[in-house]
């Protein structure tokens, strides 16, 4: 349905009180980020033709979701009034997010069009640092007294939760505001009408402060398999909810900038194909360069050894087998303790028991992988025993090594406060590099008495 949609839209007669007819019918038929995605297959005209035409009782729910350029191309060709329109229908975390992404000029003519009371608190959550609790939240929430009883529970939400952003959890709050107890549509539904709500509450609430880090919470709602989660002030007065579509997307976002920085990236929040060349180039070459001058240390060794190699050559030949190796299988370490830190799974006092751990996994990887390079080793032709022994007990040694500081780096950065996924997969491989050639080098100046 959506190709057919695109073509009307994109057809001569997309303009006629038949086509525009038959378009809504269609399109109120579709799940509205179904509709938002089509937004990315027009052109700059067709974004605002197919947004006319949409169903006023989605329209605002579409806007939402569509990308933010997409946003500034139909507020340009829209009206004051329709722009106030949609500004009243968004939800105030979804206004945010748009009004964030818009410049200067876009925001304050936006702003012009919203009612006060939602004006001030756009302005109140846009306050909020970026990655903390309250600049994710929305204040459009359900709220009821201890002493309603259950059947005037349901008279309030019935008048008000059509602008509220979810009814499931509602939140109990005395007069001055504070959170005393949260009750879900599933017990109201099940309690007789005339129980106090103060009755069937609980009052063991999962909260969180507005200036929490937006991580913690959504390893909160992993937790506890959270729908939505309060959030309260310093006096534990309630202030907002944050709900599971907005944490959804903080683990996307947080993910995303956990993958880039293991690859050695500085994290940007533009999409690739819409980042410029000098920008991508400006987030890697920072981090190209420190791996760069930190690979010297390598450079050094061998340099220090250079004496050694001209009297056997043989050697060089196996330094890129066990540099490789020894990077390969820090980045294995790392890579699980980094996951393990992320979901919880690990924690500061376990930095032990993972030494621990990965030094007997990269024993037993080591004595698999030097069993199997020395029988390659003779196979090859090789008959010194002494270089056979070199390399061999070098890869045994630097496995183990690698997998011990890909074990224990991500927690020592956890421990002052770095982030895990900067001791990824290119710092780990730079510091095993260092590390095995030192190995082999001690290894080969005591058996050949260099």
């Amino acid at each position: 349905m959506s190709k057919q949609i695109l073509s009307i839209v994109e057809g001569d007669s997309a303009g006629t009180s038949s086509s525009i007819l038959k378009l809504k019918n269609m399109l109120s038929e579709l799940n509205t980020q179904d509709i938002s995605e089509m937004f990315d297959e027009l052109d700059r005209e067709n974004i605002v033709k197919l947004f006319r035409i949409l169903p006023k009782a989605v329209a605002a729910d579409v806007f939402a979701h569509i990308d933010s350029d997409h946003q500034q191309i139909i507020v340009d060709a829209l009206s004051d009034i329709e722009i106030g329109e949609i500004m009243g229908e968004l939800f105030v975390d979804d206004a945010v997010d748009f009004i964030e992404e818009m410049p200067a000029s876009v925001v304050k003519r936006v702003l012009m069009t919203v009612p006060a009371e939602k004006r001030t608190l756009i302005n109140q959550i846009l306050q909020y640092p970026e990655d903390s609790a309250g600049s994710i939240m929305t204040t459009e929430y359900v709220d009821l007294r201890e002493d309603a009883t259950v059947r005037e529970a349901f008279e309030d939400i019935r008048n008000t939760g059509v602008t509220k952003e979810t009814i499931y959890n509602c939140y109990v709050i005395r007069r001055d505001r504070l959170l005393v107890g949260v009750v879900s549509a599933k017990t109201l539904m099940l309690s007789k009408p005339r129980e106090k709500i103060g009755d069937i509450m609980d009052t063991n609430i999962v909260f969180a402060h507005t200036t929490d880090d937006r991580e913690v919470i959504a390893d909160k709602f992993r937790k506890y398999s959270l729908l939505a989660m309060p959030v309260v002030d310093l006096e534990q007065r309630l202030v907002g909810i944050i709900t599971v579509d907005d944490i959804m997307q903080v683990m996307v976002e947080e993910s995303t900038e956990d993958m880039e920085i293991m690859g050695a990236l500085t994290p940007s929040d533009d999409p690739y194909l819409k980042t410029g060349i000098f920008r991508l180039a400006k987030n890697r070459v920072l981090w190209l360069l420190v791996l760069m001058l930190s690979a010297t240390i390598t450079g050094s060794i061998i340099s220090s050894f250079e004496d050694g190699l001209a009297v056997l050559p043989a050697l060089i030949a196996f330094i890129p087998m066990l540099m490789g190796t020894g990077g390969n299988a820090g980045a294995q370490s790392s890579t699980l303790i980094i996951r393990g830190i992320a979901v919880g799974e690990i924690s500061l006092k376990d930095v032990l028991r993972v030494v621990w751990k990965e030094i007997r996994v990269g024993a037993v990887c080591g004595l698999s992988l030097g069993i199997i390079n020395f029988l390659r080793v003779y196979i090859m032709g090789e008959r010194n025993p002494f270089l056979i022994l070199t390399v061999t007990l070098a890869l045994f040694c630097t496995i183990i090594i690698a997998k011990t500081i890909g074990g224990f780096l991500p927690i020592l950065a956890k421990k002052v406060k770095i982030d895990p996924a900067i001791m990824a997969a290119p710092v780990i491989t730079t510091a095993v590099d260092a590390t095995s050639l030192m190995v082999y080098f001690s290894i080969a100046k005591v058996l050949f008495r260099l």
